[in-house]
C-alpha cells in the first residue's frame, strides 16, 4: 500500500447498509468513515463514496457532496448498496463527470438488506469483498 497516498471515506446511508461497507473500506484503508455531512476539506488523492439508490435515483444529500467537490478531489471509487436495482455508478460518474472529477472505471457493489428482501446483506462475505477490493485500488 502506498502510505503517502490521501484517502477519504464518504458516505450516505438510510438503513445502515452502505455504513457497513464504508466501515469495512475504511478499515482496509486505515481512515476514517465520515457521513456526506463532513466536506472534504483537504487534498484527496483517492475519495471513496458510497451511496444507495432511493426511489430510483440516488439521495439529494449525495448530489449536494458531490457539487460540494473540487479539484483537491482527484479521483473518486464508487461504492453502493441496493436491493432491487443495480449501482448508482451511472449516476454519480455523470455528475462527476460535470465536475471534471475522474471516477475509477472499477467499483463495488452489493445487495443491501430491505425490509424482507436480501436479509443480513451486506453480509460477511460482502465485507471481506469489499475489502480486498480496496486492497487492490490502493496498491
Amino acid at each position: 500500500m502506498n502510505t503517502d497516498m490521501k484517502i477519504a471515506v464518504r458516505y450516505y446511508t438510510k438503513t445502515s447498509n452502505t455504513q457497513k461497507l464504508a466501515e469495512a473500506i475504511a478499515k482496509a484503508a486505515g481512515v476514517h468513515a465520515e457521513t456526506v455531512d463532513v466536506p472534504i476539506e483537504e487534498d484527496v488523492d483517492i475519495l471513496f463514496l458510497g451511496s444507495s439508490v432511493y426511489a430510483a435515483g440516488i439521495d439529494p444529500k449525495v448530489k449536494a457532496f458531490i457539487d460540494s467537490l473540487d479539484s483537491r478531489v482527484k479521483k473518486v471509487v464508487s461504492f453502493s448498496t441496493a436491493a432491487i436495482l443495480s449501482s448508482t455508478y451511472a449516476q454519480v460518474k455523470k455528475l462527476l463527470s460535470e465536475k471534471g472529477i475522474s471516477i475509477d472505471e472499477r467499483e463495488f457493489h452489493c445487495r443491501g438488506q430491505f425490509k424482507f428482501m436480501h436479509r443480513g446483506k451486506p453480509d460477511k462475505r460482502d465485507i471481506e469483498n469489499v475489502q480486498a477490493f480496496v486492497k487492490e485500488i490502493i496498491s
